[in-house]
């Protein structure tokens, strides 16, 4: 069985109040889901430990912090061997612009969503590190113009 099937209404209630905002009070939460905050503590603690709640984080503004070029660069490898793809995911977790990165069937093998300061340390970065990549074929960039919607986590309901 599942971990999704074990909860009930009160735990999904929790998910949704801390997806929505991750530094609520254990009081405040325990009232909006109608618990005190001891039992609202415990379960808070057997969604962390079962893993259901996986981290907590705050949500920085990229621009503001002098990141102002994001794009999504769909990468093709020369070879889908496992060995081939292991090596390419050991460079990509060693890359820090790199801040998503998937695995992905279709056109592309990898989808990587990329930062940078400039276009110039874009074009640095794509050249001289992901296309020199002994395993990779080729590199294809979009460049996010404007976020239309973001909205991380899941949809609760």
């Amino acid at each position: 069985m599942t971990a999704h099937a074990l909860l009930d209404a009160t735990d999904w209630k929790i998910l949704r109040e801390l997806q929505a905002e991750g530094r609520i009070t254990n009081v405040e939460l325990a009232a909006r889901v109608g618990l005190s905050p001891p039992p609202c503590l415990r379960r808070v603690q057997a969604l962390e430990r079962a893993g259901i709640i996986a981290s907590y984080r705050a949500v920085l503004d990229a621009a503001k912090l002098g990141f102002g070029v994001v794009v999504f660069a769909h990468i093709g490898l020369k070879s889908q061997a496992e060995a081939e793809l292991r090596s390419f995911e050991a460079l990509v977790a060693a890359w820090p612009l790199v801040r998503e990165a998937y695995a992905v069937a279709g056109e592309a093998d990898f989808i990587l969503k990329i930062v940078a300061e400039d276009l110039a340390g874009l074009q640095d970065f794509v050249i001289g590190t992901i296309t020199a990549a002994d395993n990779v074929e080729s590199v294809k960039t979009t460049f996010i113009l404007r976020i239309v919607k973001y909205q991380p986590g899941l949809p609760l309901g």
